[in-house]
């Protein structure tokens, strides 16, 4: 289980900015976590542009897979902290969580909420122990923990099936999102297989990430007593919780790889490219720059065999370029190989 480095917690920078500034009542935290491609990203932008009246600040591992709208901006620090009109700030988080929320915790307008996205492939038990250490429960308190899932994937990868359980376990909220791509038949199939790994849970279907913002923010559904049961019993194989059993902690497995390039890629071989990636590839994303419509950011999404090109907003005071991030199993991703496909998407 992950715990803060002791040299964390006793440095003079973190207890400045975290005891320093103790509030009256805890900021709220919510994590969503969920295998990739699930929609977590899709969820966020929802937040970014809802009429929730808080100041939210998200944190994310890029700021290139959000859709941001540029006339929503109004202010960039150097810290990499884009404040938006609606009161929101959103922050990446590239090296130390602790470090992020620190800053983001003492900035003069401090959140009223905090969400975090955990990558696709991450253990949500440590992000939530980092939270639940006694140094932050003065600041912080763990609001809610949501696992998306989707629906026309829960099965695409069985090698990947405990993850994702152990994913589910440690929520108090499921959301099975992109319910549009399947039929019933499919939805009874899935209800089945969690009924079969968890003696409850809470369920609600989606599509597009549109998922109801008090749903989301302010629920107050993290149980700590029954997070501190499952820890107790995380290593029996007897596991009977309410959050569910026989769930296990696994290792990353996971190989991410990014391209990058100036040059504009033709959006007509890109999606022929992406539909063609090695089955060992689980998910690829990022913001294309194009030569059908250069002046415009394109996103790229696949996950498994389905692939989604769409055009979003002007590029503006940002420079233009593609970058590519592609995540597979341990061993499966080439990178050499991977390169000569996009470079083969070159508009040149």
């Amino acid at each position: 289980m992950t715990r803060l480095p002791a040299a964390i917690r006793g440095s003079a920078v973190y207890r400045h900015n975290v005891q320093s500034t103790v509030a009256s009542s805890p900021v709220p935290v919510t994590i969503l976590t969920g295998f990739l491609g699930a929609g977590k990203t899709t969820v966020l932008n929802r937040l970014l542009t809802g009429e929730h009246g808080l100041r939210v600040a998200v944190l994310v591992n890029d700021f290139g897979s959000l859709n941001i709208d540029a006339d929503l901006v109004v202010g960039v620090d150097e810290r990499e902290v884009v404040s938006l009109a609606n009161g929101c700030v959103c922050c990446t988080i590239r090296d130390d969580l602790v470090e992020v929320v620190a800053n983001v915790l003492a900035r003069p307008e401090a959140p009223e909420h905090v969400v975090l996205e955990a990558s696709g492939v991450a253990d949500p038990a440590g992000i939530a122990m980092t939270f639940l250490d006694s140094v932050h429960r003065v600041r912080l308190r763990i609001d809610s923990i949501i696992c998306i899932i989707d629906a026309s994937q829960v099965f695409a990868t069985p090698e990947q099936e405990q993850l994702k359980l152990w994913q589910i376990a440690c929520a108090d909220m499921v959301v099975l999102n992109k319910t549009d791509l399947v039929d019933a038949g499919d939805i009874a199939l899935i209800r089945a297989w969690l009924d079969d790994h968890f003696l409850r849970y809470r369920l609600i279907e989606a599509t597009h990430g549109s998922v109801p913002l008090d749903l989301l923010l302010g629920t107050g559904r993290f149980d700590p007593a029954g997070w501190e049961l499952l820890h107790e019993n995380e290593d029996r194989d007897d596991t009977h919780t309410g959050h569910g059993r026989g769930a296990e902690v696994v290792g990353t497995g996971f190989t991410a790889w990014t391209y990058e390039t100036d040059e504009p890629l033709s959006l007509r071989l890109l999606e022929r490219a992406a539909a063609r990636l090695p089955a060992g590839v689980y998910r690829a994303k990022g913001i294309v720059r194009s030569a059908e419509q250069p002046d415009v950011r394109a996103v790229l999404q696949v996950v498994g065999k389905r692939v989604d090109v769409a055009l979003t907003d002007p590029w503006g005071a940002r420079p233009p370029g593609t970058r590519i991030v592609v995540i597979g199993a341990e061993g499966a991703v080439d990178g050499d190989a991977l390169r000569a496909v996009f470079d083969g998407c070159r508009a040149s």
